[in-house]
């Protein structure tokens, strides 16, 4: 369970997210609002990259402020630029780094690295320069490896940006597949009409929380002009 308890953020002076009391307990949940909205900030909370500068942020008891390596073994990060993520030269070494940094046996890397691979559509690019990818093959590396180290939370930041139509497919489907509990922030609407829960933000608030029949036709109501 991810719960957030008193939770505001600010960089310098400026207040980013504000008043945040949640528990996040359904399994699919969307994070949705306008560009600027905190957002982004909120994902970022939910596994230590970021802070809050009041209150506190907890994963399955632990306090992403003074755990937060033992929080980012929980909940994996799928960020919306995948440059970010990808710090070996190769699609394989790539793979094999985080699975390394999570603590995998070293006899088990060579397997789960040629599953990973051919579970994403990227078996073909074992030694490819990873950089060199396409934008979306890079968001499918950076997927592949988030997904390898078999975290019990999973974050993605706009997963189906960077994708064709055949992926966007593809990672729809594994969203709603994958047993983990997901925290999915999108601006694609279709792909979280079925969720269990959506958060809308605006302007640092959350100003709507529940189901998507209610959430989503509100939010739309809210940005019509």
């Amino acid at each position: 369970m991810i719960e957030i308890e008193g939770v505001s953020h600010r960089f310098g002076e400026r207040e980013v997210l504000s008043g945040l009391e949640l528990t996040l307990n359904e399994n699919r949940i969307a994070v949705i609002g306008a560009n600027g909205s905190g957002k982004s900030t909120f994902a970022r909370l939910l596994n230590g990259l970021q802070v809050p500068s009041e209150g506190r942020v907890t994963v399955d008891g632990l306090d992403t402020r003074k755990q937060g390596k033992a929080v980012r073994k929980l909940v994996g990060f799928v960020f919306q630029d995948p440059d970010v993520q990808i710090v070996m030269p190769t699609v394989a070494e790539d793979l094999a780094f985080g699975l390394k940094h999570h603590g995998v046996a070293k006899s088990e890397i060579p397997e789960r690295v040629s599953h990973a691979l051919a579970e994403y559509g990227l078996a073909e690019f074992h030694d490819h320069p990873a950089h060199l990818l396409s934008g979306g093959q890079k968001q499918l590396l950076a997927i592949a490896a988030v997904l390898s180290v078999r975290p019990k939370y999973i974050v993605f930041d706009e997963p189906t940006t960077l994708l064709d139509l055949r992926n966007k497919r593809r990672i729809s489907r594994l969203l709603h597949e994958l047993p983990q509990q997901l925290i999915v922030v999108s601006h694609d609407l279709d792909l979280l009409a079925d969720f269990d829960r959506v958060l809308v933000f605006d302007e640092g608030r959350l100003v709507a929380d529940g189901p998507p029949a209610a959430t989503i036709p509100g939010y739309v109501a809210m940005h019509a002009n």
